[in-house]
């Protein structure tokens, strides 16, 4: 058998191990999405039924700021939009364009998590922090929780972003790019239940 042979079965079998990692890691991903969709899952029930509970405080069309949420729903639905970019930028080996994907994803998300710290800030300046009823602890909770994972998220683009600069895009940032468009598309999905039960069900 000749060496040329050898190595390209090297080769073939190193080609084989890593798409059985990358399969791996990726699988591995689903079952921690998951999980966090029974903690989610959980939360909106819990927010269902402590939905009445104002403790005489205000309810959810007393307090509901729309446009300023629908302005948060489209950046985090663009940003799921950019993030698709960065993705296809990254199965055409163009790895100036994933960064520039990546970095408006980042930006979008940013943007997302500001007005959502303005309005938790406002609510409290109102007096309708998370323990002026039990709706509103249910509210802060659900809402705050999904914030916190946009939060992980943009710490996880920043990271990306630092290893796509050094590395470029290799066996080990690919599947890892591909676990964070799971991860950013799963909280898009996330918040769109939010936004219509929590927001749309609370002004009408």
């Amino acid at each position: 058998m000749s060496t040329d042979t050898l190595s390209n079965q090297d080769d073939h079998a190193h080609e084989h191990d890593h798409h059985d990692t990358s399969g791996t890691k990726l699988f591995g991903f689903w079952v921690y999405l998951m999980s966090d969709l029974v903690i989610f899952g959980s939360l909106f029930a819990t927010y269902a039924v402590l939905l009445r509970g104002t403790a005489d405080g205000p309810t959810g069309a007393e307090i509901f700021e729309l446009p300023l949420i629908l302005i948060s729903t489209f950046l985090l639905l663009v940003s799921s939009f950019t993030y698709g970019m960065a993705v296809l930028a990254m199965n055409a080996d163009r790895v100036a364009q994933v960064k520039t994907w990546l970095g408006v994803t980042f930006l979008l998300g940013a943007g997302f998590i500001g007005l959502e710290a303005y309005e938790f800030n406002h609510l409290i300046h109102l007096g309708y922090g998370p323990d002026r009823s039990a709706f509103l602890s249910a509210f802060f909770t659900l809402v705050g929780t999904h914030g916190l994972h946009v939060i992980f998220g943009l710490i996880w683009i920043l990271v990306m972003l630092i290893q796509v600069q050094t590395k470029g895009l290799t066996d080990m940032t690919r599947p890892r790019i591909m676990c964070l468009s799971l991860f950013w598309h799963f909280l898009d999905i996330v918040w769109i239940c939010v936004f219509s039960f929590v927001y749309l069900m609370g002004v009408l």
